[in-house]
């Protein structure tokens, strides 16, 4: 019987992995570059969800934007403040539980990878909270999990549900298709979504690169 990872115990996992990066070169690869015009544009802080080693954060830094890097793992927080001792906030906290940002905050939310763990409910939680706290025609960018992703855990384990996977020790990852892509983003503008390869992993790894923008109610 399959049992959910314990958060504890992925924060523990997730912070031993960062430890491990900690010396390690920030690589970042060129997909931001598609949304040169929405970053020049914004004049607020951007939020980089689930910034991991910061591959992200380095790239908005040298386009000179102020960036508020935020993780889950305590150690990948460490390590973004000793990296770059410029940013003036970043932020350890659990995305399934809100995000710690006022309404309206900024033009554009990053989520590279980060928003592919999580159950359909879940998920569309965390989509309404990136809502609240983008301004009126904000953007997020994003990427996540293509259900071409063989290399990278796609179709293995057991599906709880439709693309939604849990491997034997409670690990869950989620991979999508157009159409997943479409009905998760269905309350969004979603400009633009593409299938792509990205080659920064020792194995190649496919996944959706994608624009949405907040509607206007």
């Amino acid at each position: 019987m399959l049992h959910k990872e314990p958060k504890e115990i992925a924060k523990e996992r997730w912070n031993s992995e960062f430890a491990k990066r900690a010396n390690e070169e920030i690589v970042y690869d060129d997909w931001l570059d598609s949304y040169e015009k929405e970053i020049n544009a914004c004049k607020f802080p951007i939020i980089d969800l689930g910034c991991g080693s910061g591959n992200n954060t380095k790239y908005l830094l040298e386009k000179g934007k102020e960036v508020i890097p935020c993780d889950f793992a305590e150690k990948a927080i460490t390590n973004i403040k000793r990296r770059f001792p410029q940013i003036k906030q970043a932020k350890c906290f659990d995305m399934t539980n809100g995000l710690p940002f006022p309404d309206n905050f900024t033009d554009i939310v990053i989520a590279d990878l980060s928003l592919h763990y999580f159950s359909e409910e879940i998920t569309y939680n965390i989509l309404a909270e990136i809502t609240r706290v983008l301004k009126p025609k904000g953007f997020l960018c994003f990427r996540v999990n293509s259900v071409q992703d063989k290399n990278h855990g796609a179709g293995q384990g057991k599906e709880m549900t439709k693309h939604f996977y849990e491997t034997a020790d409670g690990r869950q990852k989620r991979f999508f298709d157009k159409n997943d892509i479409e009905i998760f983003w269905q309350a969004w503008n979603l400009i633009f979504y593409q299938e792509e390869n990205m080659h920064r992993y020792e194995l190649n790894k496919v996944l959706w690169r994608c624009l949405a923008q907040k509607v206007l109610l």
